[in-house]
């Protein structure tokens, strides 16, 4: 079965962890993630125990994109979940209380786990060339969406004239070889199985900077404050596992192997995702919330402060 065939399969099931002893005595949390690199710390999470070690029963769940998340957070189908940070952004303009607890992936431009990808024979080179194509993203109306519009308008193109469709990150490799889109904004580990057909052409995710924060893991501000000592213990253990992933990606390459049926061999000779180590902070989220507001998904800017957990005051 190729890669993203299996990849497809675990779509919205119910992924299994190492089993913790003395299960009935944890806390259980229901938390969900994307089937990629970067929203790959839950399965490390559980894999290395450290959420049994906290006392936490993670059950966790893969969806195909970050609203598809923000959706089961919103219906208390699920407690916590990943996303970007435009989707929450969004969210949280139209009234729903989402706030960021911890940091995902962070984005580093010398090894970046998302880029721009087109067939190798394709004639596009350049931004101008993607006028009047069809662009395909894994969610629309959000940061894999609108990076690849600025660099588009940055590079001698007209982002409003391109057709974004999405496309489940699964089904990059089959859109492109069948030609039903021009070009994909690609993450890994697709993009290293999608080299054998496609090319880079450009790392639209340069336009924020440094250091910005791909996606992280939100919840509601009233499940924190419902639930005040488990969000401490979830913040505690991710923090945890993004130190042991950024330390130890030989051994997170044969963990997400596992859970998502990928050849180890190809996550390893990919660019690996890097996980911020601390807490998340207004600039991780800024760029992301002004690029939302410059393609008017929202009607001005915000301070990012307003999507990041704090404690209200007594």
């Amino acid at each position: 079965m190729r890669r993203s065939s299996a990849l497809a399969a675990l779509g919205g099931a119910l992924v299994a962890g190492r089993a913790p002893a003395r299960a009935q005595s944890l806390q259980v949390m229901r938390i969900a993630t994307l089937p990629f690199d970067a929203g790959s710390e839950l399965f490390y999470a559980v894999d290395m125990g450290f959420f049994a070690k906290a006392g936490i029963d993670a059950k966790l769940e893969t969806q195909q994109s970050g609203p598809a998340v923000a959706a089961a957070v919103t219906s208390g189908a699920l407690d916590a979940g990943f996303s970007n940070v435009v989707s929450i952004a969004a969210a949280y303009k139209r009234g729903l209380p989402f706030v960021f607890i911890a940091p995902g992936a962070v984005y580093e431009s010398a090894a970046p786990s998302t880029v721009l990808m087109v067939r190798s024979d394709s004639p596009i080179r350049t931004g101008r060339d993607m006028n009047d194509k069809i662009l395909g993203v894994n969610g629309l109306k959000n940061i894999a969406q609108y990076a690849p519009a600025y660099w588009i308008d940055r590079n001698g193109g007209d982002s409003s004239t391109v057709k974004f469709v999405e496309i489940p990150a699964a089904e990059d490799y089959a859109a492109i070889d069948a030609r039903r889109v021009d070009a994909c904004n690609v993450a890994e580990p697709q993009i290293t199985e999608m080299k054998s057909i496609a090319r880079i052409l450009g790392k639209p995710y340069d336009a924020l900077g440094e250091g910005w924060m791909i996606a992280g893991y939100f919840t509601t501000r009233a499940w924190v404050d419902q639930h005040p000592d488990l969000y401490r213990r979830f913040v505690a253990v991710m923090r945890e596992t993004a130190r042991w992933a950024n330390r130890n990606q030989s051994k997170s390459a044969d963990i997400l192997a596992k859970y998502t049926r990928l050849d180890p061999s190809l996550i390893r000779s990919g660019n690996r995702a890097r996980f911020g180590e601390a807490g998340v902070t207004p600039g991780m989220l800024q760029s992301s919330i002004d690029l939302a507001a410059r393609y008017k998904l929202f009607e001005a800017s915000f301070p990012a402060a307003e999507l990041i957990y704090q404690p209200r005051k007594s």
